[in-house]
């Protein structure tokens, strides 16, 4: 908001105002009185009534300004741009029906929730080259201040970084088309949380297995041994599963009720069975075979609700053991330091999980193989201790 000020050591009035995201300060040849302040509130009045409906120029109210000249450069480029520049809305749903073809069903989705939920009731009516950086990051603020589900919880950062990368998509596409400088630019993703990694030990595998419900012990064993993502478990049909081989096959994924491809190109794998995995199918098959095309199931035959079974299963079973409180992701986060800590290749793991590399292995999980071998650097002691031997013999 406009305000009239003087400076400090001058009796002249000057204003202090916002145009087109920059702070402008302009003196006035008015001396500080009642009458004069009351003159310029009337002007300054007048003049964010233009400045609302894009009518203002800069040098009508201050000719002899060196900022006159660069607003009115920067307002001539801006109408031009208007001619053939669409609103935020029209090019947004372009934008949307180019790149779906390149996306899977459930990321069309998820960006069509942040289209519609966030982006569209802040920008839709908006000139793309009307979109400031200052816009974009008041827009950023105002993302914190969220609530959501009936709760004084708001949104994470992580969930903010999510709905500003589609905002940053729309807007650096936009400004290659038309020809106007990306307001998003160097605007950087806010810190997030690392997400924890907390893996069962085999003992803790083990008393949840036998202490969960009957009807889901084969179901978890599969979990817990093979490192399956949730959705690619509760997508698993009978006809990706070969006995004979004694393989499970990874080629669909089920995602809020969903059957899509798998997360990644290398999520598309084969995945061998131990003899407890293996035992567990085989006793499944016998539950669910002919009554579903899925291997885990409801007792109708349906595809399995992970949010029923999280709320139905998992957590009260890890209550009533009393086993620390996590996610069921988890499963998978333990197939893979079990199975690093048991001295399985690298490689072999990394084709387990569907992982492109080994990289993503050590990075994440390699911490805790020390603390379920108990050995930590007991490798290098025993090089060194020989080596010592074979100097003294």
């Amino acid at each position: 908001m406009a305000s009239i000020r003087t400076r400090k050591g001058s009796s002249l009035l000057f204003v202090d105002f916002q145009y087109m995201g920059k702070r402008c300060r302009e003196t006035t040849n008015l001396t500080d009185t009642p009458a004069n302040r009351k003159k310029l509130a009337k002007v300054l009045e007048k003049m964010e009534a233009e400045i609302l409906l894009g009518s203002f120029r800069y040098e009508q109210y201050f000719p002899k300004s060196g900022k006159a000249a660069y607003f009115d450069a920067l307002n001539n480029r801006r109408l031009s741009l208007q001619s053939d520049t669409p609103l935020f809305k029209e090019f947004a749903e372009l934008w949307f029906e180019e790149k779906q073809i390149e996306w899977r069903k459930t990321y069309q989705e998820k960006i069509m929730i942040i289209l519609n939920k966030y982006l569209l009731p802040k920008f839709a009516n908006r000139a793309l080259f009307m979109i400031e950086k200052s816009d974009v990051l008041a827009f950023r603020s105002s993302l914190a201040k969220v609530t959501y589900n009936n709760t004084k919880n708001t949104l994470s950062a992580a969930r903010i970084n999510a709905i500003m990368t589609t905002l940053t998509m729309i807007l650096k596409e936009a400004s290659k088309r038309y020809n106007f400088n990306n307001p998003c630019e160097d605007i950087k993703k806010l810190k997030t949380s690392k997400s924890q990694i907390e893996p069962f030990s085999i003992n803790e595998v083990w008393r949840f297995i036998h202490g969960v419900r009957a009807d889901y012990k084969n179901y978890y064993i599969v979990r817990f041994f093979t490192g399956m993502r949730t959705s690619e478990i509760d997508g698993l049909t009978w006809e990706h599963v070969d006995f004979e081989r004694k393989e499970i096959r990874i080629r669909q994924a089920l995602v809020n009720g969903v059957m899509s491809e798998p997360k990644t190109v290398e999520s598309n794998r084969e995945i061998m069975m131990s003899p407890f995995v293996f035992e567990a199918l085989k006793a499944q098959y016998q539950v669910s075979y002919g009554k579903s095309k899925f291997v885990f199931c409801s007792h109708t035959g349906e595809p399995l609700d992970y949010h029923n079974v999280n709320r139905r299963i998992w957590h009260p079973t890890l209550k009533n053991l009393g086993l620390k409180p996590r996610s069921a992701y988890q499963t998978r986060h333990t197939a893979a330091t079990l199975w690093l800590s048991a001295g399985e290749a690298p490689e072999w793991i990394a084709r387990q999980m569907g992982h492109v590399n080994t990289m993503m292995l050590f990075k994440v999980y390699s911490r805790y193989v020390p603390n379920a071998t108990r050995r930590d650097g007991s490798a290098f002691e025993a090089l060194l201790l020989n080596s010592q031997l074979d100097q003294a013999s």
